[in-house]
Protein backbone atom coordinates (compact mmCIF):
# COMPACT_ATOMS: atom_id res chain seq x y z
CA UNK A 1 0.00 0.00 0.00
CA UNK A 2 1.16 3.13 -0.63
CA UNK A 3 0.99 6.61 1.32
CA UNK A 4 -2.25 7.86 -1.43
CA UNK A 5 -3.68 4.60 -0.21
CA UNK A 6 -3.05 4.99 3.35
CA UNK A 7 -4.47 8.63 3.25
CA UNK A 8 -7.65 7.20 1.57
CA UNK A 9 -8.12 4.50 4.35
CA UNK A 10 -7.75 6.84 7.04
CA UNK A 11 -10.38 8.53 5.84
CA UNK A 12 -12.35 5.45 6.23
CA UNK A 13 -11.24 5.04 9.44
CA UNK A 14 -11.78 8.92 10.37
CA UNK A 15 -15.59 8.98 9.40
CA UNK A 16 -16.05 6.03 11.68
CA UNK A 17 -13.61 7.00 14.11
CA UNK A 18 -13.31 10.37 14.59
CA UNK A 19 -10.69 10.27 17.36
CA UNK A 20 -8.29 8.32 15.06
CA UNK A 21 -4.82 10.57 14.30
CA UNK A 22 -4.42 11.38 10.84
CA UNK A 23 -1.15 13.44 11.53
CA UNK A 24 1.62 13.44 9.19
CA UNK A 25 3.33 11.61 12.38
CA UNK A 26 0.88 8.69 12.04
CA UNK A 27 0.77 8.83 8.78
CA UNK A 28 4.15 8.12 8.64
CA UNK A 29 4.23 4.88 11.11
CA UNK A 30 0.96 3.27 9.55
CA UNK A 31 3.30 3.87 6.21
CA UNK A 32 6.50 2.20 7.44
CA UNK A 33 4.41 -0.87 8.65
CA UNK A 34 1.76 -1.47 6.07
CA UNK A 35 4.04 -0.72 2.49
CA UNK A 36 4.19 -4.32 2.15
CA UNK A 37 0.60 -4.82 2.87
CA UNK A 38 -2.15 -4.53 -0.58
CA UNK A 39 -4.33 -1.83 -0.27
CA UNK A 40 -7.49 -4.36 -1.03
CA UNK A 41 -7.10 -6.54 1.70
CA UNK A 42 -6.94 -3.39 4.20
CA UNK A 43 -9.96 -1.79 3.00
CA UNK A 44 -12.14 -5.37 3.30
CA UNK A 45 -10.03 -5.98 6.88
CA UNK A 46 -11.57 -2.13 8.00
CA UNK A 47 -15.13 -2.70 6.71
CA UNK A 48 -15.45 -6.30 9.37
CA UNK A 49 -13.28 -4.50 11.99
CA UNK A 50 -16.06 -1.59 12.09
CA UNK A 51 -18.90 -3.72 12.35
CA UNK A 52 -17.58 -4.92 15.53
CA UNK A 53 -15.35 -2.94 17.47
CA UNK A 54 -15.38 0.32 19.06
CA UNK A 55 -12.19 1.52 19.24
CA UNK A 56 -9.93 2.80 16.30
CA UNK A 57 -7.94 0.36 14.44
CA UNK A 58 -4.09 -0.54 15.05
CA UNK A 59 -1.65 -1.74 12.74
CA UNK A 60 -2.36 -5.34 13.17
CA UNK A 61 -6.11 -4.82 13.07
CA UNK A 62 -5.51 -3.01 9.62
CA UNK A 63 -3.61 -5.95 8.41
CA UNK A 64 -5.75 -8.84 9.93
CA UNK A 65 -5.51 -12.20 9.90
CA UNK A 66 -2.67 -12.46 6.89
CA UNK A 67 -0.07 -13.04 9.36
CA UNK A 68 -1.90 -16.23 10.58
CA UNK A 69 -2.84 -17.66 6.88
CA UNK A 70 0.89 -17.31 5.89
CA UNK A 71 2.25 -19.10 8.74
CA UNK A 72 -0.98 -21.40 7.51
CA UNK A 73 0.45 -22.01 4.35
CA UNK A 74 3.85 -22.37 5.57
CA UNK A 75 3.06 -24.80 7.78
CA UNK A 76 1.32 -26.51 5.17
CA UNK A 77 3.97 -26.72 2.66
CA UNK A 78 6.45 -28.39 5.28
CA UNK A 79 3.94 -31.06 6.35
CA UNK A 80 3.29 -31.91 2.37
CA UNK A 81 6.72 -31.85 1.86
CA UNK A 82 7.61 -34.33 5.70
CA UNK A 83 4.92 -36.55 3.76
CA UNK A 84 6.48 -36.75 0.86
CA UNK A 85 9.50 -37.67 2.16
CA UNK A 86 7.82 -40.31 4.09
CA UNK A 87 6.27 -41.90 1.26
CA UNK A 88 9.52 -42.20 -0.57
CA UNK A 89 11.27 -43.56 2.33
CA UNK A 90 8.72 -46.32 2.84
CA UNK A 91 8.12 -47.03 -0.83
CA UNK A 92 10.54 -50.18 -1.62
CA UNK A 93 12.33 -50.42 1.44
CA UNK A 94 12.33 -53.50 3.20
CA UNK A 95 14.02 -55.14 6.23
CA UNK A 96 17.20 -57.05 6.33
CA UNK A 97 16.62 -60.80 5.14
CA UNK A 98 15.40 -63.06 8.60
CA UNK A 99 14.06 -59.89 10.20
CA UNK A 100 10.45 -61.01 10.99
CA UNK A 101 11.62 -64.67 11.53
CA UNK A 102 13.78 -63.13 14.50
CA UNK A 103 10.65 -60.64 15.64
CA UNK A 104 8.20 -63.55 15.73
CA UNK A 105 11.17 -66.13 17.64
CA UNK A 106 11.65 -63.06 20.01
CA UNK A 107 7.53 -62.89 20.37
CA UNK A 108 7.15 -66.50 21.08
CA UNK A 109 9.85 -66.45 24.28
CA UNK A 110 13.01 -67.79 22.05
CA UNK A 111 16.50 -66.99 23.08
CA UNK A 112 17.34 -65.01 19.70
CA UNK A 113 19.46 -67.52 18.16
Amino acid sequence: MNKLQLIDLFGIIKRTYPSFDISQPSIEHYAKYLQDFPYETACANMEKYMLTERFPPTIADIRGRAGDLKDSERSKAVAAEHMAKLDAWGTGSHPPSGYWKQVMNNLRGGTGD
